[in-house]
């Protein structure tokens, strides 16, 4: 079950949700909109080895922001810290950032239980798209969860957003 908006902001006060800075004004109806941040990174190559650390560059983001372009992945810190041991936190873009062309996360919306921290975002367009720091980009809902909870302690435990792509760790491991 998905938690409304009534119910973030009830789990916020008691500490089973974890939104900083929370403002009341960005709750919606089933969910919490949250705000891009100021740090940008990018892969300074153009092709990519998931078996490799491929080396970023990370760049602040102007007040009077950057534009994005396809063919690229930007990988972007949201202003908000956010998560839960309690629920399973999902983040999604919101309806207008899409009709933008603009994808926040790619393929990874799913936040484990218990992962607390400012989230990196896997920003795509299909056009260009000028983006700001702190303008809602997306919307995190929390999910009930049923049975044991077993809290995420993987490697993008305890990084600052954004985070690169760790597969490379991932891959060494299976060629052990």
């Amino acid at each position: 079950m998905i938690l409304t908006g009534t119910q973030i902001e009830n789990a916020v006060a008691r500490k089973e949700v974890i939104i900083r800075p929370f403002r009341q004004s960005q709750l919606a109806p089933n969910s919490y909109d949250f705000r891009l941040g100021n740090r940008c990174c990018v892969y300074t190559r153009n092709v990519l080895d998931a078996s490799k650390d491929n080396p970023t560059r990370v760049t602040e983001i102007p007040p009077d922001g950057i534009v994005l372009s396809p063919r690229r992945v930007y990988l972007i810190n949201t202003e908000e810290t956010m998560g839960s041991t309690k629920y399973v936190p999902i983040i999604r873009g919101r309806s207008s950032t899409g009709r933008l062309g603009l994808f926040i996360h790619i393929t990874a919306d799913l936040i484990d239980l218990g992962y607390v921290g400012q989230m990196t975002l896997q920003l795509h367009c299909v056009q260009p798209v000028r983006v700001f720091p702190g303008m809602l980009i997306g919307q995190i809902t929390f999910w009930r969860t049923s049975g044991r909870r077993v809290f995420y302690s993987g490697k993008y435990n305890h990084r600052r957003s954004p985070v690169r792509s760790l597969s490379f760790l991932d891959n060494k491991l299976s060629h052990e």
